[in-house]
């Protein structure tokens, strides 16, 4: 880890208390105009570090721009390989080249925006530099490929939870992968796998975690459907918060797959259970409602004709009444 990068880890654990140039010299085992060099580049970065005489140095409270220290110190357990980046094309795309380049489970690629992300069917993802979090996560599964499906709605739950452990929103999943407060989309979620060929298992997935997080202006097609975590009211480390809290649950869940540890919250957190939903599933469309979701996480419907169907892909849209 370079000066520069040990600096800003150090006043990130630190956040809104001073460090003297001396002490993260001494630190270091560098000199004083070395520290201050450092603190210079990453004030260009775009840190806001501020300095007092007989001081020092500190981040400033209101400093929102991501760093791995900033996300390090909320995280429980280690094994975490963060790569932080100003702009990318697609966060699934990194993870996949760390993947391809034989990159350990749990390297994740956090970008402060995404010029070309993506959902499901190649959908364009709105990714705002500064707005949201746009996370994508390595993982070598070691269960059968049949249950990738459960890497995505154990994210979806973990979301859940990470939003409300730090907004106290209340968050809700609509089959599969949108996580919704108040009816609106904050998030989407987008797992892609990677098929050995030799043991026709899974080499590995990566699983993208896109969230709305400050108030924002969507674009018009937008407006109505999606929303923010925090709307107005954004906390200090609000992103750094939501992102090592997604971390620490999703790896919880994700290590109990087989026991299907997610499916109960999954199932209680569903924003369609009991609702009329017009259905687009591979050639069957129609409106239809929900009867319930079973273990494998497949929804039951029963459309107007009286037709019962187990849907394990595709996607619903609530009807409003």
């Amino acid at each position: 880890m370079h000066l520069k990068e040990n600096v800003l880890k150090s006043l990130e654990e630190c956040r809104g208390g001073y460090l003297s140039g001396e002490e993260l010299a001494e630190k270091f085992g560098v000199s004083r105009n070395a520290v201050w060099k450092a603190v210079k580049a990453l004030r260009k970065d775009g840190y806001e570090i501020l300095s007092a005489v007989n001081r020092g140095y500190v981040l400033s409270e209101g400093n929102d721009l991501l760093s791995e220290g900033g996300i390090q110190k909320y995280l429980r357990g280690d094994g975490y390989r963060l790569t932080l980046l100003k702009s990318a094309g697609s966060t699934n795309d990194e993870a996949k080249k760390i993947a391809e380049a034989g990159g350990a489970e749990w390297s994740a690629v956090i970008a402060e925006e995404q010029t070309a992300g993506r959902g499901r069917y190649a959908r364009p993802f709105y990714s705002p530099k500064g707005e949201g979090l746009y996370i994508s996560i390595l993982l070598r599964p070691k269960f059968p490929a049949a249950e990738t499906l459960f890497i995505t709605t154990s994210a979806a739950v973990a979301v859940c939870e990470a939003i409300e452990a730090v907004s106290g929103q209340s968050a809700q999943i609509k089959w599969v992968n949108d996580v919704l407060i108040g009816g609106k989309k904050v998030c989407g979620i987008l797992t892609e796998a990677s098929f050995s060929v030799e043991n026709g298992g899974l080499s590995y997935a990566v699983v993208g975690i896109g969230v709305n997080v400050r108030e924002q202006s969507f674009p018009p097609e937008l407006q109505g459907i999606a929303a923010s975590v925090f709307g107005k009211n954004y906390p200090p480390e609000g992103r750094a918060r939501i992102a090592a809290e997604i971390l620490n649950r999703f790896r919880g869940y994700y290590e109990k797959i087989p026991e299907r540890a997610f499916f109960n919250e999954y199932k209680r957190r569903s924003a369609v259970l009991g609702k009329r939903v017009r259905v687009l599933s591979g050639n069957l469309q129609g409106d239809a409602t929900v009867l319930d979701l079973d273990e494998n996480c497949f929804l039951k419907v029963r459309f107007d004709d009286g037709t019962e169907r187990l849907l394990s892909s595709g996607e619903v849209s609530v009807k409003i009444q």
